[in-house]
């Protein structure tokens, strides 16, 4: 079985959309399942097999993008083999997998990577709040109603697809997590290149610094919770459009000695290193529709501190391996302090979290997908005239 995978973004841009082709694309190949991807060239990728890479030019608002054209999409795909086609952005990638299913005739998933009603707020500036809101909403029904079938990461998701009024049939399959993801690390090595001392209270963010992940409330967080935990040092990891922008307003709250700002990390080598460096993790989005850098933080036996927001539920329902607080900044920080606090707390939640992280299985979730691939196929079949 042959699923070709069309993506707007893929390694090495660093977003959950790269790090969730990566993961399936591995785990569908250890049964059987071939994923030819096509995606944008970023700059001088080397070749890789089952990898074809499309020019394209810069998005001027976030220039870590490239915007391709459908139609190159679209003749990329006619010049591979494939049983059925498998979108995971919903821009032209999903353009020219709708038109190319519907001129060969084979089946169509997309997944819901993003939440873009709350995304298109920070991006689409000279719109209000409410219209800008109620186009994501319109080009959602439009983008779920012209595939086959939708895979979403978290049941929240699901059920927001549901309000939409989008009647294609959706399975809920999250990316999940191997336990060799992110190589070995080591958080001492971590501290002594930065010059961190191994009993400073460290708290550590890593994701993309955008608008939409709500980084301005966990530095206001952070800020209070300076007052109680006069040495706390905030480690943001990634990079993005609001980069700037935070760090200044880092500067405002006094958090300058307080905050270290990396960019990307290598996966296989760096980033494990910071997750065990420190104490905690913290992740305060409110748009996610999984967050799966909760899971490589849980992992790795590292507590959490975040909202319980969108997609993020499923993973943080039970409250094992975290703390939960209310989007609150008080609340927020009050969790930070007691955590930071208490190293028995720390260590519970540290076994509960590694735990938890087990029975999010990147080989289960592909075996789902696989069979979501079976089962569409065979319906196909049955419909297609002899």
């Amino acid at each position: 079985m042959r699923a070709l995978f069309l993506s707007d973004v893929a390694a090495p841009r660093v977003n959950g959309v790269s790090t969730s082709i990566d993961v399936f694309r591995r785990e569908l190949a250890a049964l059987g399942v071939a994923t030819p991807l096509v995606a944008p060239r970023y700059s001088a990728e080397a070749a890789e097999p089952g990898v074809t890479r499309l020019p394209g030019r810069v998005i001027p608002f976030d220039r870590e993008d490239r915007f391709v054209r459908p139609r190159r999409f679209a003749a990329a795909a006619r010049r591979e083999v494939f049983d059925l086609i498998h979108v995971h952005t919903p821009f032209a990638a999903h353009a020219a997998g709708v038109r190319v299913a519907r001129e060969l005739g084979v089946p169509l998933v997309e997944t819901w990577h993003t939440d873009f009603e709350n995304y298109f707020e920070h991006y689409v500036p000279l719109l209000p709040r409410f219209a800008a809101r109620a186009c994501a909403r319109y080009l959602a029904v439009r983008i779920g109603r012209a595939v086959d079938h939708l895979v979403v990461p978290s049941c929240e998701m699901a059920e927001v697809l549901a309000g939409y009024g989008i009647g294609t049939p959706r399975t809920v399959i999250a990316t999940g997590i191997a336990t060799d993801d992110l190589g070995g690390g080591d958080g001492g090595r971590f501290r002594a290149r930065h010059g961190i001392p191994v009993d400073r209270p460290v708290v550590v963010h890593v994701g993309r610094v955008a608008h939409e992940k709500n980084l301005a409330f966990l530095l206001r967080a952070v800020a209070l919770a300076w007052r109680e935990v006069p040495e706390i040092l905030l480690v943001v990891a990634g990079e993005g459009p609001a980069k700037a922008s935070l760090q200044q307003l880092a500067m405002d709250l006094g958090l300058a000695g307080r905050t270290l700002w990396l960019g990307y990390l290598d996966r296989r080598t760096e980033l494990a290193d910071v997750y065990l460096a420190a104490d905690l993790f913290a992740f305060s989005s409110r748009t996610e529709t999984q967050g799966l850098v909760l899971l490589e933080a849980m992992s790795l036996g590292v507590p959490v501190v975040a909202l319980a927001e969108r997609g993020t539920r499923d993973l943080l329902a039970c409250e094992r391996g975290a703390l939960v607080p209310r989007a609150s900044e008080p609340e927020f920080a009050a969790a930070l302090v007691r955590l930071l606090n208490d190293q028995g707390l720390r260590r519970r939640l540290g076994a509960e979290a590694r735990e938890l992280a087990r029975s999010w299985s990147a080989a289960g979730s592909a075996a789902t997908l696989a069979q979501l691939y079976r089962e569409l196929l065979s319906r196909h079949a049955a419909r297609s005239p002899i």
